[in-house]
């Protein structure tokens, strides 16, 4: 049995994983950044790789005491170099490259985008490529053509904010709690869709396989300061609110990104003619998206593969996609590099 030591630190969570080479969660360990980020209203870079810093080897020992190992039953250890922050991506791939050299076990390099669509692989227990893969998320708003788990084309992407930032920042306008993804749906759930009618940039454009979730923030903000009642140029007086309005406000805005994501992932099957749709990211936990999606799927006759929320969100589980280098041996050298951007995420890890 291959026993592999997954870390996880792209972003603002600290995570670690013991998996096997059959799928075998032994342990996993996730280490939130959510309170020292929430005074802010967003993820602040600096502060989100000193914590990882501060967390990354408790993570990994309480990780291996859950799963009951010693570094010396490991086959190999596994990080994610790409794409994400890059204090963050460097505390991670520091912490796997110092296990690497003190027990001489390999090391692998683990695409984080790639891997949020691994989860899905991971939730069916089967292969479930070729497949177009959406990626939604704080950071990230992609579609790819996947021909493999580590075999990615881009069909397209966002044009300016992600999703999942787009989420945040209605929150922090609704004075709603960081992060702002859960709590804007939460408010929504309480709320009528139909009451404010946001715009769905670039849905209706067949020619296009983009997002753009700028112009919809600054819509919202325009509905705000309509309600309650001064210029555009101030910040919308939250206390002016009424609850109803900021639910209504929340349900509107979150059909509009719905509609949007469901729009183009659509067109991407169809430019594709694939039928299988994966997908991964942190906004893919929203209930109201896959709700959508699995009607979409049902009227189409498309296979939807979506993991469990605990595998949307960033995790140390999906990095179980370093099975794939580690079978065909793909292991890394020491000078492994980090990699923030997105440049380098179709031509896979080297």
């Amino acid at each position: 049995m291959v026993r592999l030591l997954t870390l996880e630190s792209t972003c603002d969570e600290t995570a670690a994983a013991v998996v096997t080479d059959q799928f075998e969660v032994l342990a996993a360990v996730v280490a939130s950044q959510h309170q020292l980020h929430e005074r802010f209203g967003g993820v602040v870079p600096e502060i989100a790789s000193r914590a990882h810093v501060e967390r990354i080897l408790p993570v990994i020992d309480e990780t291996l005491r859950a799963a009951g190992l010693s570094l010396s039953e490991l086959d190999a250890i596994a990080v994610a170099n790409q794409p994400g922050l890059s204090g963050s991506l460097l505390v991670g791939l520091c912490a796997a490259k110092a296990l690497a050299v003190a027990t001489g076990l390999p090391l692998i390099a683990v695409n984080h985008l790639q891997a949020h669509v691994y989860a899905c692989r991971i939730a069916a227990g089967r292969d479930i490529f070729p497949c177009v893969g959406l990626i939604v998320s704080g950071g990230h708003s992609n579609l790819y053509r996947c021909l493999g788990p580590t075999d990615f084309t881009p069909i397209g992407g966002t044009i300016d904010d992600a999703a999942g930032e787009a989420f945040d920042k209605i929150g922090s306008l609704l004075g709603l709690p960081f992060p702002g993804g859960p709590a804007v749906a939460a408010a929504a759930e309480r709320g009528d869709p139909a009451r404010f009618r946001f715009p769905r940039p670039l849905r209706d454009d067949p020619e296009r396989i983009a997002f753009s979730f700028s112009g919809l923030k600054t819509a919202v903000r325009y509905q705000l300061c309509a309600l309650t009642g001064v210029s555009p140029n101030e910040p919308p007086p939250v206390d002016r609110l009424s609850p109803q309005d900021r639910d209504d406000i929340a349900a509107g805005f979150q059909e509009a990104v719905v509609d949007c994501l469901i729009a183009k992932a659509q067109l991407a099957l169809e430019r594709s003619a694939y039928k299988t749709l994966c997908v991964g990211g942190g906004v893919a936990a929203n209930a109201r998206l896959r709700e959508r999606l699995e009607q979409m799927a049902r009227d189409r006759e498309y296979e939807l593969h979506i993991p469990p929320p605990s595998l949307c969100t960033d995790n140390a589980v999906m990095g179980a996609i370093a099975l794939e280098r580690y079978r065909a041996g793909k292991f890394a050298s020491l000078d492994l590099d980090i990699y923030p951007g997105l440049e380098r995420v179709a031509s896979g890890v080297r």
